[in-house]
């Protein structure tokens, strides 16, 4: 199939330059795939214990109110029929892969923002609209998976427009459509107004995108500061002028785990910090990011927190090499006390050159749980 791109705008298509293309409940659809049976079911991802957290959930769950990040033993009770499976990232990591490389085969200019989402630059496009039907087609016929788009003039209509009509929705929209079509809905739609951002506009009685647009500048300015306040009154109205390829810079990325049963052998601490170094790392290389700073934290079971960090020489997202950072900071600090959670962190990211090798997780690596000539090398006592 040849590409999608055309060197002249239509007149029609002149205001979409973005697309926001959104996979379907990434992780159940994956799920589907591998258990057909499964289909038309409500069917939950999330891991297992007391203290687990639903993962993504079947639009058939989601009637229920399940949804990611609820408590796995209430969206049990919300859903009892539901099947629950466990995650599996590693899949769900090598599909992404699959999706991301077939999107950026049609599209020159693609921003990741997540396994199962980015934002497109259609610029230069004859027809963006029949570009991304194109491209919806393609993925549905080699991968299987539907996915909800949303085409518009700037990034912040298109990732409303694609969240509008799921699953498998298709909705484009200019910016003066995207205003009238959602002037009633709640400011929290929008992307960068959070749920306290949201209760404090309530406060303000101002709880809806056009009541928000239509606010005094100067109440949003006395309530939220200048920059802020300048900065909700053009998101109400989806003014918006990001670039697609300029996401906003991330410092640090982590990964932490609260355990079911608190942590008392050093090995099950070990391998519990490996497998989420391992883990933060393939989402490290899948966003093109590297670090110098790698930490941990550790909160033991009378809730008293530790955090611990270490420079290395040069910036990686290497798993073998920040699980042995990991490691050996653990080792150091040996807790005394039942470990309730464990975390690790790359911190100082920055963008990984297209040609080098720490951009990509390690292959064939020794058994990250392992410490010894690496530590050395970085300064590390063994």
């Amino acid at each position: 199939m040849p590409p999608l791109g055309a060197t002249d705008l239509s007149a029609r298509d002149r205001q979409l330059r973005v697309a926001h293309l959104d996979a379907d409940a990434f992780y159940v659809a994956i799920e589907l795939l591998r258990h057909p049976e499964l289909r038309g079911k409500p069917v939950v991802v999330a891991g297992s214990g007391p203290r687990a957290v639903v993962t993504t959930a079947s639009y058939e769950a989601r009637r229920h109110g399940v949804g990611s990040a609820l408590p796995a033993a209430r969206a049990r009770r919300l859903c009892p029929d539901a099947v629950f499976l466990p995650p599996d990232f590693r899949a769900y990591r090598e599909v992404s892969a699959r999706l991301m490389r077939l999107v950026r085969s049609h599209v020159e200019k693609v921003e990741v923002v997540g396994l199962d989402e980015a934002y497109l630059d259609l610029e230069g496009l004859y027809s963006p609209r029949a570009a991304m039907r194109r491209l919806v087609v393609e993925i549905e016929r080699s991968l299987r998976l539907t996915c909800s788009v949303g085409v518009g003039p700037n990034k912040l209509v298109a990732k409303v427009a694609s969240d509008a009509d799921k699953p498998a929705g298709f909705v484009v929209l200019t910016r003066e459509q995207a205003c009238a079509r959602f002037a009633s809905s709640p400011p929290a739609i929008v992307p960068g107004i959070g749920p306290k951002t949201a209760a404090r506009l309530a406060a303000l009685e101002l709880r809806t995108l056009a009541a928000l647009a239509a606010a005094p500048q100067e109440l949003l300015i006395a309530h939220f500061g200048p920059n802020m306040g300048r900065e909700l009154a053009r998101r109400a109205r989806f003014e918006h002028d990001g670039e697609v390829g300029s996401p906003r810079k991330v410092a640090s990325e982590s990964r932490e785990r609260t355990f079911d049963t608190d942590l008392r052998d050093p090995q099950h601490m070990r391998e519990a910090l490996a497998r989420m170094a391992s883990e933060l790392c393939h989402s490290l290389a899948a966003h093109r990011r590297i670090g110098r700073t790698i930490g941990i934290k550790v909160r033991l079971d009378d809730f008293t927190t530790v955090t611990r960090a270490h420079t290395v020489p040069e910036p990686t997202c290497d798993p073998a090499l920040v699980s042995e950072v990991a490691l050996r900071l653990l080792s150091q600090y040996a807790p005394a006390r039942p470990v309730r959670l464990l975390g690790v962190r790359v911190a100082g990211l920055s963008a990984a050159d297209a040609s080098s090798h720490d951009a990509e997780p390690a292959r064939g690596a020794r058994d990250s749980t392992g410490t010894g000539g690496r530590a050395r090398q970085l300064g590390l006592p063994v």
